[in-house]
């Protein structure tokens, strides 16, 4: 037995009779479950509880046996002196405060029905990928959908703190938040890092300085990602090469903690200097990119701003050192899906809620307009069941694997919650 599953019958007031009584026989009557406490001290916060004629409001403790209260020495806490009700499994030893007053008991044990404990063992007993693996597909589409959604926004919710945090350290800058995200996701999974690396090494107000000229943007980036340090016979480097110099003194740049970048089973396409450059063609002409991103709502309109290719120099190369076929290399639509997904919805919530405290339900329909993300998890979970394909699914499933299944927090599921209550 765990006590999660105790507070799960708690906060559920799931009760095979309706009508409560002490151990000690007392009629109880639950007026106010209170709220679930996740930190140190009693489990619920507030609760209010008539027993017999008496209405008390308090906490509630849980534990598995009401021994427990003693093995954690709660008698000795003054942080327990109000709990009003100690909710338990089994009862096994009368409890009392730091003044010596009992603390009335409820028995679980026999107000629980079989299958609602048999239901749970079986999930938390499970070896499989997931928990619910086996039974995943018999969630009706309707709740599935509904919690999909809820977890999406719980995701949304997660990277308003990460953006938040990176709004404090630019002075509301969102322009400059925009920049770091932005780079990050043009490095894609191979190169995120080494991106966001480069990009936490430029100060914005040089980007801001030099984002009239492709090629000074370009030295800018090839340069703090160590990438112009070789002796090649080249015009076009050479000019990088000297234009960096000359930024680096002007801006006193840094690169010491830039992480390299990687080439290693990357396609051509995805090359880090082929992103970098289709990163300075944006940036040199799309000034106030924020304040254009936040204006628009249709994934089409997204589209065309993003569509720029790179730099002359790279419609012939993959590398400094090799020649290719000559393309304009656009940005492809699957990489803007990809920055859809990761920076301007994650941002353009983050506005929203810090404007106007409100979740902008044109997001939700950008997300569902966007294709579903490949990867592991994703085509996991379309294993076990169909669903529909779009971006807010993806990003529903990746938060479902993330910071439910594998933290085993099937109680706080809503999936996990249908199958314990089934028949």
């Amino acid at each position: 037995m765990q006590e999660d599953f105790l507070h799960y019958i708690w906060k559920h007031s799931a009760f095979s009779n309706p009508i409560l009584y002490t151990y000690e026989g007392q009629v109880l009557t639950i007026q106010n479950l209170g709220q679930h406490n996740f930190n140190s001290g009693p489990d619920f916060f507030n609760a209010q509880i008539r027993i017999d004629e008496q209405l008390w409001a308090g906490n509630v403790e849980i534990h598995v046996k009401s021994s427990d209260w003693y093995l954690h020495n709660h008698q000795s806490d003054m942080a327990y002196d109000n709990v009003i009700l100690h909710v338990v499994w089994e009862y096994d030893a009368a409890i009392f405060r730091r003044d010596n007053t009992e603390i009335p008991t409820l028995e679980l044990k026999n107000l629980v029905e079989e299958n609602l404990y048999s239901n749970y063992k079986k999930l938390m007993q499970s070896k499989t990928w997931i928990n619910c693996e086996k039974d995943f597909h018999s969630i009706d589409e309707f709740h599935l959908n509904n919690w999909l959604e809820r977890l999406y926004v719980e995701r949304l919710e997660r990277k308003f703190n990460e953006i938040s945090l990176l709004l404090s350290e630019s002075r509301n800058d969102w322009e400059a938040v925009l920049f770091k995200m932005l780079l990050k996701n043009f490095g894609l999974r191979v190169n995120s890092d080494a991106f966001l690396s480069i990009a936490n090494s430029i100060d914005y107000s040089a980007v801001r300085k030099l984002q009239y000229e492709v090629t000074d943007l370009e030295a800018l980036l090839f340069g703090q990602a160590r990438l112009l340090i070789d002796d090649i016979e080249d015009y076009y480097y050479k000019c990088l090469q000297e234009r960096y110099k000359f930024l680096k003194r002007k801006f006193k740049l840094e690169n010491d903690s830039v992480i390299q970048v990687k080439y290693f089973r990357l396609r051509p396409a995805n090359f880090p200097t082929i992103r970098l450059s289709q990163f300075a063609s944006l940036y040199s002409k799309e000034r106030q990119l924020f304040s254009k991103l936040i204006q628009l709502e249709k994934k089409d309109e997204l589209y065309d701003l993003f569509s720029y290719g790179v730099s002359d120099f790279w419609k012939s190369h993959y590398t400094f050192n090799t020649k290719s076929g000559t393309s304009t290399k656009t940005i492809t639509r699957s990489l803007i899906d990809l920055i859809v997904i990761n920076t301007i919805i994650p941002l353009k919530f983050c506005y929203h809620k810090l404007h106007s405290n409100t979740m902008d339900e044109v997001l939700l329909d950008l997300a569902r307009e966007i294709s579903l993300e490949n990867n592991t998890i994703v085509n996991k979970f379309f294993d076990l069941r169909p669903m529909a394909k779009n971006a807010l699914t993806s990003q529903g499933l990746l938060e479902l694997k993330q910071n439910y299944c594998d933290k085993n927090k099937c109680l706080q599921c809503a999936v996990g919650n249908r199958l314990i209550v089934k028949n």
